[in-house]
């Protein structure tokens, strides 16, 4: 791909990475609760998921993924009740005062990873974004190996330096909070934060 068309991918792809919605509000609010700890998995996911569509748009499978509308329609709904079971997790924690890093039990990295994944792939602004958006800024026709590697990787660095930078800040502001009844208050607060973006998923 030429320069002009890299930068113009990356601005897209950086403005619909950087607006907030359910991934986003899903990635923020665990990690308000439960700090770093599995946020690469769990941000790991949502790349996969995005190199997912942008291979269905590339290789001109948008019609595949309209006939196998079904599945996706499951994995979409599989996804939100990924985000309610955190959810109740969150919103049934325990707290102590001075003990926000355990205020609750961790899950593995590849269940995050999985849900995650999940989000993604029945997300409709990744759809939206790969099958509608992405064909008006890069010709998808023409993409050989050589610019699907270099989109691919633009990808990678875009998606992990945005969704890391809500990470850390999401965990700079945990740290004001040490009381017990703050980190209940967080608990509770982003619980029902995934349970809102679950609820926006399925009822898309």
């Amino acid at each position: 791909m030429t320069l002009t068309g890299l930068l113009l991918f990356s601005a897209a792809y950086a403005t619909a990475v950087f607006s907030p919605g359910p991934g986003v509000a899903a990635l923020v609010a665990r990690v308000l609760a439960r700090g770093l700890r599995g946020a690469p998995a769990f941000i790991a996911g949502f790349l996969i998921g995005d190199l997912v569509w942008f291979t269905v748009a590339a290789t001109g499978l948008a019609l595949l993924a309209q006939t196998f509308a079904m599945v996706f329609l499951v994995v979409k709904y599989a996804g939100a009740a990924y985000l309610l079971y955190l959810a109740w997790r969150l919103w049934t924690a325990p707290a102590a005062a001075g003990e926000i890093a355990a205020a609750a039990p961790s899950e593995r990295p590849f269940r995050l990873f999985l849900g995650s994944l999940s989000l993604t792939l029945g997300n409709p602004k990744p759809i939206i974004f790969f099958l509608a958006i992405l064909p008006t800024v890069v010709d998808l026709t023409r993409i050989d190996r050589g610019g699907f590697a270099e989109i691919a990787a633009l990808m990678a660095v875009i998606l992990t330096v945005i969704l890391g930078g809500y990470a850390l800040a999401a965990a700079y502001a945990r740290r004001l909070f040490t009381s017990a009844r703050a980190i209940r208050a967080v608990n509770r607060g982003t619980g029902a934060v995934m349970a809102g973006a679950a609820i926006a998923i399925a009822a898309r």
